[in-house]
């Protein structure tokens, strides 16, 4: 049986180094958290079964956001890899991960975007690919800029990348942010202090690393993503 959150999660998501449903410094949070009790759902063959990578084959560039234009988008090319692994660290394999971002001027190809940033040509944001058999991501993209946004005065967005993760069903997705070392916006972003403890929202930060840096090409950032258990990564649905 498949259950709804209710506001009496909270506690233990917390616990557990998830950020709560409810977090009113979060202002979006008020309209979305959850108010009433648990209801339970039967579960129904779209829980097990149904496409599992989206309406379309992954293409050879789905996972390439600097190759899918004419040209070439403007901003530091950044390679972004890492490991799915399950609580007990086995790899997850064959995973759909889907990725969408704002561009290095910190403009989303949205139309709800409005902000006076310029947006890109040659860069639409978003790509995805599957999981190896050693649980192993592979993108190759712009790192992205800071934004604002109208949760609070002044208020502006670390530089993050969105990660939506899939199981065996579109109703088992998981979506989590990974944000840059060392970002000054930490302190001011009420949606990473939504995740009280420390340690895990270091484990929402990649870790830039020399050896995936490609000489003369691109910077490398490593992001494993831990689906359970103490170390787990921190979630906005888990």
């Amino acid at each position: 049986m498949r259950q709804h959150p209710s506001v009496g999660d909270a506690g233990r998501r917390e616990d557990m180094g998830q950020p709560p449903y409810l977090y009113p410094d979060y202002k979006s949070t008020e309209l979305r958290a959850p108010a009433k009790p648990l209801i339970i759902l039967p579960k129904t063959l779209s829980d097990t079964t149904g496409p599992a990578y989206g309406r379309g084959l992954i293409g050879k560039l789905d996972n390439d956001l600097t190759r899918q234009y004419a040209g070439e988008p403007l901003g530091e090319r950044i390679i972004v890899t890492g490991r799915v692994l399950d609580g007990d660290g086995r790899p997850v394999r064959n995973s759909l991960i889907e990725i969408w971002q704002a561009n290095a001027a910190g403009r989303y190809t949205h139309h709800n975007d409005q902000h006076p940033a310029p947006l890109d040509p040659n860069f639409g944001g978003a790509g995805r690919c599957l999981t190896d058999d050693e649980g192993r991501y592979r993108f190759v993209t712009v790192k992205p800029g800071a934004y604002p946004w109208k949760n609070h005065d002044n208020a502006w967005r670390p530089a993050h990348i969105h990660l939506s993760l899939f199981g065996p069903s579109f109703r088992s997705r998981l979506i989590t942010q990974m944000y840059f070392p060392g970002d000054p916006l930490f302190g001011q972003d009420p949606i990473f202090q939504s995740v009280r403890d420390p340690e895990a929202r270091q484990r929402m930060i990649s870790i830039f690393d020399l050896e995936i840096t490609e000489l003369e090409w691109a910077l490398g950032y490593r992001f494993d993503v831990v689906l359970q258990g103490r170390n787990a990564t921190p979630m906005e649905n888990h």
